[in-house]
C-alpha cells in the first residue's frame, strides 16, 4: 500500500476563539445600516472604529481596545458629516488619527484623544478639499502602507484621489473605472494601487504617474468584489461571484496578470466575502457577509498553491469584520490573527491561534513584522522614491507610542 503524505505547515492546526461575551467585546452600538459595501469597523493596536447610525448627519465612534463590556447609550463620536458615513481608516502610522468618508462626498481627518472621546466632536483636523472635490459619496479610504500621511479615497464618482493629508492637497487622480469602485489595495511598497469595480475590472495603477498599469477581466457575477494585495509576493487575491452566483477566490501574479493562477469555488451564498491577508504566515482570510463562518486558507508560493486550513463557525452572521495589525497580537498566547466581527448591536474579537505547550516566544511563528514606523515621508514617496515597510521583532512585545500630528494652519482653516 502507497503511504500517505500529510502536508507540512506550522498553521494547519490554527484555531479560532470568539471573545466571552458580554464581558470581552463591545456591546450596545448602534450599527450604520448603511447598504454601501464596506466592512463597517477597523482596528488598530490601541482604538476600534464602528460607523453609527444617526439620524439627519453622519458619525462614528472611536472605542478604546480596553473598554470592552455594555458601552454607554449615547456613545460619544465623531459627528463632522452631514451624510452617513461609509468607512473609515486608522494611520498605520499614528494611531491616533483616523480619516472618514461619507455619502456628503468628503473625506475628514481626526485626531482621537488619547484617552478615548469623552465627548461628541463635530469639527476635524482638516476636512480634503481638492481642486477638483469628490462629487459623489465617498465610500473608501485608505492610508498608504510605508509613506507617511499618504491617503488614497474612492468615491461614486468613479476615481481614486491621493492625498497629502497634512495640508489637504490632492496629489494625483486616478482615472478609467467606468462603474463603482467596490475596494482599494495598496502593494508592498505602496507603489502600485490595485482595485475592484463593478464593471468586472481588476486594475493596477501606477500611482505616481497616475494611469493603470495593467488590468485584467475579474469576477464575472454582478454582485460585489473585493481585491487584497498579498504582501511582498506581487500577487493579489480577489473575491467576488460567478455568472452562477457562485462565490469565489481568485488569485493573479502581477507578473502575468491576465489569468488567475488560483480559481477556488467557494459556495454558493449571497454574502460578499471580506478578505484579509497576513504577509507573515501567508495566510488569507475570508469573512462573509451574513455568514457566522471565517474560512483561512494558507498560500505556498513555491508552487503557487492554496490550500484550506479550516473555518471559524457561529451561529450569528457577521454585518463587517476588522483585522488587527500584526504587531498587536497577544505572543503569549501564540495569536497568528485577531479579527473584530460586527453584529447588530455589538463587537466581538476573534483570536487565531497555533496550538503550543511552550512558553517560550515562537519565533518559527513569528517573523519580522511592519512595526508602525514610516519607511518614506510624503514628500520622498511623491518624488519617486520607493522603500519596504520598517520591520521589527514581536519578541520583545508592542508597545504604542504616541506621535504628534501637524497640518498646515492655513490649509485647514481654508478646508472647514
Amino acid at each position: 500500500m502507497a503511504p500517505s503524505f500529510v502536508r507540512s505547515s506550522k498553521f494547519r492546526h490554527v484555531f479560532g476563539t470568539g471573545a466571552k461575551r458580554p464581558d470581552n467585546s463591545y456591546e450596545n452600538i448602534k450599527v450604520s445600516g448603511s447598504a454601501w459595501d464596506t466592512n463597517l469597523v477597523k482596528v488598530n493596536p490601541k482604538y476600534l472604529s464602528v460607523n453609527l447610525k444617526a439620524g439627519g448627519g453622519g458619525s462614528f465612534a472611536v472605542i478604546p481596545l480596553e473598554r470592552t463590556g455594555k458601552l454607554q447609550d449615547n456613545l460619544p463620536c465623531f459627528n463632522g458629516h452631514s451624510a452617513p458615513v461609509l468607512d473609515t481608516d486608522f494611520n498605520p502610522f499614528n494611531d491616533n488619527i483616523i480619516a472618514s468618508s461619507a455619502e456628503d462626498c468628503k473625506v475628514m481627518i481626526w485626531n482621537i484623544p488619547e484617552e478615548g472621546l469623552k465627548e461628541n466632536i463635530t469639527t476635524p483636523v482638516i476636512s480634503l478639499m481638492g481642486k477638483y472635490n469628490h462629487d459623489r459619496k465617498v465610500g473608501h479610504v485608505l492610508f498608504h502602507p510605508v509613506a507617511d500621511n499618504v491617503l488614497a479615497s474612492a468615491s461614486g464618482d468613479l476615481t481614486v484621489r491621493i492625498w497629502d493629508i497634512t495640508n489637504g492637497e490632492e496629489k494625483v487622480q486616478l482615472n478609467g473605472h467606468s462603474e463603482i469602485i467596490q475596494s482599494l489595495t495598496w502593494s508592498y511598497n505602496g507603489s502600485l494601487l490595485c482595485t475592484s469595480c463593478r464593471d468586472k475590472t481588476i486594475r493596477v495603477f501606477d500611482v505616481r504617474a497616475g494611469k493603470i498599469a495593467m488590468e485584467t477581466s475579474g469576477h464575472q457575477g454582478v454582485k460585489g468584489s473585493r481585491a487584497v494585495w498579498m504582501g511582498d509576493l506581487d500577487k493579489v487575491a480577489t473575491t467576488g461571484f460567478s455568472r452562477t452566483s457562485d462565490r469565489q477566490l481568485f488569485v493573479y501574479d502581477t507578473k502575468n496578470f491576465s489569468t488567475p493562477i488560483v480559481q477556488e469555488n467557494i459556495d454558493t451564498s449571497s454574502g460578499v466575502l471580506m478578505p484579509f491577508y497576513d504577509n507573515d504566515t501567508r495566510m488569507i482570510y475570508l469573512a462573509g457577509k451574513g455568514d457566522g463562518n471565517i474560512r483561512y486558507y494558507e498560500f505556498v508560493d513555491d508552487n503557487q498553491q492554496l490550500y484550506f486550513l479550516s473555518e471559524y463557525k457561529s451561529s450569528e452572521p457577521q454585518r463587517g469584520m476588522g483585522f488587527l495589525p500584526k504587531r498587536a497580537v497577544d505572543t503569549a498566547e501564540v495569536e497568528v490573527a485577531r479579527l473584530y466581527k460586527l453584529h447588530s448591536t455589538a463587537v466581538e474579537p476573534i483570536s487565531f491561534r497555533v496550538p503550543r505547550k511552550s512558553d517560550n516566544f515562537a519565533s518559527d511563528i513569528y517573523t519580522d513584522t511592519c512595526d508602525g514606523k514610516p519607511a518614506l515621508t510624503c514628500e520622498e514617496f511623491f518624488s519617486g522614491k520607493d522603500a519596504n515597510p520598517i520591520l521589527f521583532s514581536l519578541k520583545d512585545g508592542f508597545v504604542p507610542i504616541k506621535r504628534e500630528f501637524s497640518v498646515d494652519n492655513a490649509a485647514a482653516a481654508a478646508s472647514l
